[in-house]
């Protein structure tokens, strides 16, 4: 074998290595990020010509049951006149769930929690929520009109 075919063989074998997570929680993170982005684009659709505007976040979590490091997640603002609804990433494994993110409606200086979304749990491996304050075993299923009652106080 030539050097150059060395030398493009060991970079293929690296580029498909990189490609393919080490283990569980890099795939985990990996489907967390891919359903954040895919969560925003369906917010996107739903809210299409209503004046509503979805931005992109950047959260960084540092997962203890993922070797401690750092990594970063899209987070989802929506925002109408002074009001904002955020989708915020809190952690990735806890409460029997993986991947939960933190709803929140802030106005002027307050903040209210609203409800937690979990990407996955033992009993669904679709988007699931529980308002905030229910015990941690009472969620439902995501769907549109549980969005539209989430984001209802971005009206004033």
């Amino acid at each position: 074998m030539s050097a150059k075919a060395r030398f493009l063989q060991k970079l293929q074998d690296n580029q498909i290595r990189n490609g393919i997570p080490e283990n569980k929680s890099q795939a985990d993170i990996a489907e967390f990020r891919k359903q954040m982005s895919q969560f925003q684009e369906t917010m996107e659709a739903w809210l299409t010509e209503t004046g509503i505007r979805a931005e992109s976040t950047t959260v960084s979590l540092v997962e203890l049951l993922a070797g401690g490091r750092a990594f970063s997640i899209p987070g989802i603002r929506l925002s109408y006149e002074n009001r904002k609804v955020k989708f915020t990433p809190v952690f990735l494994y806890g409460q029997g769930v993986t991947g939960c993110v933190e709803v929140t409606l802030c106005t002027d200086n307050n903040v209210t929690p609203l409800c937690r979304m979990f990407m996955r749990s033992a009993e669904s491996t679709d988007w699931t929520w529980s308002p905030s304050g229910m015990a941690t075993g009472y969620r439902r299923e995501f769907c549109e009109d549980a969005f539209y009652d989430m984001v209802e106080g971005l009206l004033p």
